[in-house]
């Protein structure tokens, strides 16, 4: 079975830190990612060659990888270039993730079409866009995507503004748009969200914050708390 297929209505768990971050490093990510496998979990995203050759090591689960990298001048980091995608191909990711909006791309890469082309060509696996808008959606399924996502739905200025929900309507505009398997990425925080994704017809739902980033979810705790009752703590 390919590997997109296997990801058909499954939940994806992205594993991702961030250098600051306290859990950043392959052995906390692969930890992640094992735990994301035994809480039924059926694929993984994950950033870096590091990272994902441990994640491959671990779980044997369909593994998205990304390989973020800013680039002076240039807005896109999510993979984007060919190099990236190899070193992340060859550590063991089984689909190529990478940044599928309309904005300038870097000199070295033509196009995005020439880029995926590429990827299809040279390293044999799907490639997944990661989109803003319906505009990029279009651009990134004429240039020969196998997927489409909406990650980054509220990220660039040109796509969606941002939100502190799912963006629903990117998911009903794009599914109903195309024929290719429609990824819902993107502020997913709850298992309600998840439910309504796979319910306007999302292929699969990626989920990464609300289940990897321990500071995040603590953080969410803790503005739940009134306000009147963080001031008046009980001494033990």
């Amino acid at each position: 079975m390919s590997p997109i297929n296997k990801l058909r209505g499954q939940l994806i768990v992205s594993c991702q830190a961030l250098p600051e971050e306290p859990l950043h490093g392959p052995m906390f990510m692969a930890a992640m990612a094992r735990a994301a496998a035994l809480g039924g979990a059926g694929g993984i995203r994950a950033n870096g060659a590091d990272d994902i050759a441990a994640i491959r090591q671990t779980v044997s689960l369909p593994l998205i990888g990304i390989n973020k990298r800013k680039i002076p001048g240039c807005d896109i980091y999510i993979t984007p270039e060919f190099a990236d995608a190899e070193q992340i191909v060859r550590a063991g990711a089984d689909l190529v993730a990478l940044d599928g909006t309309v904005r300038p791309r870097p000199a070295t890469t033509p196009s995005l079409a020439d880029l995926i082309a590429r990827i299809h060509d040279e390293l044999r696996v799907p490639v997944m866009a990661d989109c803003s808008c319906l505009a990029d959606a279009e651009a990134s399924a004429a240039a020969g995507a196998d997927i489409l996502a909406t990650t980054l739905s509220g990220y660039t200025a040109h796509g969606h503004p941002p939100s502190e929900t799912p963006d629903f309507d990117l998911i009903d505009q794009m599914v109903a748009a195309f024929s290719l398997p429609v990824v819902a990425e993107g502020r997913i925080y709850l298992p309600e969200h998840a439910a309504e994704a796979f319910a306007r017809g999302a292929f699969a739902v990626v989920v990464g914050s609300a289940i990897t980033r321990p500071h995040d979810i603590t953080r969410r705790f803790v503005r739940a708390i009134p306000t009147a009752m963080t001031g008046n703590a009980i001494d033990q």
